[in-house]
């Protein structure tokens, strides 16, 4: 959808939030599907706050709000694609486009990107796919947040791949070239990309993390997948691994940092160590956000209480 289609779109949403919840029924709300969230917001208005934090998610989640609220006045033409199952729910959507020569490596480079919150989904050339087989390649290019493009001798040639990244050109989504042999051309050229020749696995996926970070059309994005990763960690080891992620970028907003320390408080295995707590802490720190308390509210409370 255009600008003005995107405000009145989010206008008719923030009006009915505003009707139906309060404040608090909102923040839960948003908490509940990755949205940003600001305390001491400045004015006293639920259809502006709603507005204002949903004005950073994707259109994809805008209309499953929407959706959830029974507003039927969307926009005209926009397009509501179907669910995917082969998306991790809550991560970043990255479409690794690739020659199948180089299926096991990309495949490896998929799992190395789990740790940064990314989920890819890896597309492999077929002479002849079947068309349930090109339905669900369509289907991650209608859904994804960002294209990788493993660029090696062939790879242009390829009506599969080629076609690929002219779909990311058209859906205007940030696209990441990553140099094995080839570096990028026509519509892509602009782009310095990624140098993979005698880079790690590894290596490959911090710089994809790194220049999703970096790139306006994903920096929010990306950082809210990483913060919902951390707060539904199942192990200790696991947060604070994404902490250590955090920790090692700069300037991440503060509205991404109180919307981790709500979502924390919510995971009892999280907020019972006190290792996870200390280096949450410490990251927080370095961003000039205050640290996490766990108990102090309802400590007080139970003070209340006590006799004088």
């Amino acid at each position: 959808m255009n600008g003005l289609e995107k405000i009145k779109f989010l206008d008719d949403i923030g009006s009915e939030l505003q009707s139906r919840m309060t404040f608090s029924d909102i923040d839960a709300y948003f908490r509940g599907h990755g949205v940003p969230t600001q305390d001491n917001y400045p004015h006293n208005s639920k259809r502006s706050y709603s507005k204002d934090m949903l004005a950073k998610v994707d259109e994809e989640l805008l209309f499953k709000i929407a959706g959830e609220l029974g507003l039927v006045d969307v926009p005209n033409g926009a397009e509501v694609v179907r669910e995917v199952g082969f998306w991790k729910a809550g991560h970043f959507r990255l479409f690794l486009s690739h020659l199948a020569s180089f299926k096991v490596q990309t495949s490896h480079l998929q799992t190395a990107l789990r740790k940064y919150a990314i989920s890819s989904f890896v597309a492999h050339e077929d002479i002849e796919p079947t068309q349930e087989w090109q339905s669900e390649i369509e289907a991650g290019l209608k859904t994804m947040d960002a294209l990788a493009a493993i660029l090696m001798p062939g790879f242009q040639e390829s009506k599969w791949c080629d076609q690929e990244v002219g779909v990311a050109v058209g859906r205007d989504v940030l696209i990441i070239p990553i140099r094995k042999g080839l570096d990028p051309y026509g519509f892509i050229g602009k782009y310095q990309g990624i140098q993979a020749q005698g880079k790690t696995i590894g290596d490959v996926a911090e710089k994809i993390f790194e220049t999703l970070v970096k790139s306006p059309k994903t920096r929010n994005k990306i950082l809210i997948s990483l913060s919902g990763a951390l707060s539904n960690a199942t192990t200790i080891e696991e947060a604070i691994e994404k902490v250590a992620i955090f920790k090692s970028l700069e300037g991440v907003p503060s509205d991404i940092l109180e919307n981790l320390k709500q979502q924390v408080s919510d995971n009892s295995r999280l907020v019972e160590s006190q290792e996870f707590l200390d280096s949450l802490n410490s990251m927080l720190t370095k961003f000039n956000v205050q640290k996490i308390v766990i108990g102090k509210v309802e400590q007080e409370k139970e003070w209340d209480d006590i006799p004088f």
